[in-house]
């Protein structure tokens, strides 16, 4: 027996509002962590000022010096002996410019023996970065 229904066929639908609005939430999410996760990576740093400094040209490696004395190739931990040894595979007979980013309570001879180290490879130019003087 065959049992008939008395219902008209009703189209089924699927209403995507609620999910384009998770998908914009979950962006957002996406967005904003990534802003977060940026500001972590830069270098703690506190570079001295100089009256007589002058922008030049775009570094194309950057090595910074934190108050502690701890080397950062690029944003990433090395040591002074690794330095040397990734700087002479970086400059293969290039001329490399090198920003060295040393704090101002960081110890001189951190700094001199970052330079002696770089001064040694052929091809290395180097810069130490400086903030602008204060206006008062």
């Amino acid at each position: 027996m065959r049992v008939r229904d008395n219902e008209g066929d009703e189209k089924l639908e699927i209403n995507i509002v609620p999910m384009i609005d998770v998908i914009f939430a979950i962006l957002a999410f996406f967005i904003l962590s990534t802003l977060f996760l940026t500001r972590a990576e830069e270098m703690p740093v506190n570079l001295p000022s100089a009256e007589t400094g002058d922008v030049s040209q775009e570094p194309d490696v950057t090595i910074a010096i934190d108050a502690a004395g701890q080397l950062y190739l690029d944003n990433e931990p090395i040591d002074a002996i690794a330095l040397e040894d990734t700087m002479t595979e970086r400059v293969k007979n290039n001329s490399t410019f090198v920003a060295i980013h040393a704090d101002e309570r960081t110890y001189h001879r951190n700094l001199i023996q970052v330079m002696d180290i770089l001064r040694q490879i052929d091809g290395v130019r180097l810069g130490l970065a400086t903030t602008p003087p204060e206006e008062n």
